[in-house]
Formats: C-alpha cells, sequence, structure tokens
C-alpha cells in the first residue's frame, strides 16, 4: 500500500516511475453495471472512443454515462508510465498516471463536439494537479484523441472556452491534450462507482462558465 507515501508535485520520469506488471492483476467486469453493455473492446463497428481526465473518475464517469448517445463508459488511468498499475500506485504520484474515462459513443446520436462541452463544464481546467479538494498529479486535465480530427476539434474547443474563462475572471486552462497513450483499465470497484454506491464522494464540480458552442472552428479562426 502506498497511501502513506508523499506525493510528489510534479509528474515522474520514466526512470522514476514505478514498474508496474506485464499484465493486470485483476479482469474487468463483463458488462456496464447501468448501460448493460460490454466494457472491453472490441466495440460494435461505427461507434467511437473518446478519453477525457477531469478529476476523480467516480464522478465524472457518471457525468458520460448519464449524456444521450454514449454507448458504454469505463474508467481507468493513461498519461504515464507505469504499465498495468493499481490504484494505489497511481493515488502515490509515482506512475505519471491520471484518473480517466474512456466513452464509447455513437457518432449518429451525438458528437464529438458534445462530448467536450460536457468535459469542459464538467469541471475546472485551469487548476493544474488538482481538482476542487482533491490533490494530486493524478486529477489533473486531459483529453486523449484518437484521430487527428478529434485533436483538432478538442484543441479549437480549448481555445474557445479559454476565451470563456478569461472573460469570467479565470486563469489559464492547463488541460493536456494529446494522442491517446495506453489506457489501462481500474479495478471493478472503480467501474460505475457511483451507480454502486449512490452516496459515495464525488468531486465533480465546474466552473458555471458555459462552453460556446461552435467547437468545431480551427484554433486560428478563435
Amino acid at each position: 500500500m502506498l497511501f502513506g507515501h508523499r506525493k510528489p508535485a510534479a509528474l515522474p520520469t520514466p526512470q522514476e516511475a514505478l514498474p508496474g506488471r506485464p499484465a493486470p492483476e485483476f479482469p474487468l467486469p463483463a458488462r456496464h453495471a447501468v448501460l448493460d453493455t460490454p466494457l472491453a473492446a472490441p466495440y460494435p463497428q461505427g461507434l467511437e472512443t473518446a478519453d477525457f481526465a477531469l478529476g476523480c473518475f467516480w464522478g465524472a464517469e457518471r457525468k458520460f454515462w448519464q449524456a444521450p448517445g454514449v454507448w458504454t463508459t469505463l474508467v481507468g488511468y493513461q498519461g504515464g508510465h507505469t504499465p498495468n498499475p493499481t490504484y494505489e500506485e497511481v493515488c502515490s504520484g509515482l506512475t505519471g498516471h491520471t484518473e480517466v474515462v474512456r466513452v464509447v459513443f455513437d457518432p449518429s446520436k451525438t458528437t464529438y463536439e458534445a462530448l467536450l462541452k460536457l468535459f469542459w463544464e464538467s469541471h475546472d481546467p485551469t487548476q493544474g494537479f488538482r481538482q476542487g479538494n482533491d490533490h494530486g498529479t493524478q486529477y489533473r486535465s486531459a483529453v486523449y484523441t484518437h484521430s487527428p480530427t478529434q485533436h483538432s476539434t478538442a484543441e479549437a474547443s480549448r481555445a474557445t472556452y479559454q476565451q470563456a474563462l478569461t472573460a469570467a475572471s479565470h486563469g489559464p486552462i492547463t488541460t493536456e491534450i494529446r494522442e491517446a497513450p495506453p489506457f489501462y483499465p481500474a479495478e471493478p470497484y472503480h467501474q460505475q462507482y457511483l451507480f454502486k454506491n449512490p452516496s459515495g464522494y464525488c468531486g465533480i464540480g465546474g466552473t458555471g462558465v458555459s462552453c460556446p458552442a461552435g467547437l468545431a472552428t480551427t484554433p486560428d479562426d478563435v
């Protein structure tokens, strides 16, 4: 157990990160506890995948499984160096991962832009290595993209939302946007946690600033 370890104030280098393991220590549940859809790939043809980090993944996942057009969701760890980390290892700050929600959606029923709007409005993307009362590198904001179109759309949306935040006297967005690195599913008890534990902790909260429409512009246009 590593909960007693003092969390570093910076991300570890690959040399500093915990070694991890070649395979996960636990099986992933077969089906979503709310949507009754498979958690693991392969997913039906025509669906798309999006990855979002916006603080504690318990409340973040609930935001997305409630959204129209979402086929399945699962939580995990992404953006670090340690293969197949455990929750305790991620919380130590020694893996480099952040807590992520993987969202599998039907583009005929919703859009990536709509998911980005939900992402921006559901947390404060200006807080660096924290989200509300949750402190640590595993709570940093990130968008991990699965195509050049997702990447350019996410960057444009960040620029657009920055304008809205600046007008409301908020600071600069610290959200990382990059091509999706390996995704490691979290332990079974984390999956759909707030459905299984309705009174459980949820640290998700936005700035109150609406994300403007028209997210599909290019960064040079905003």
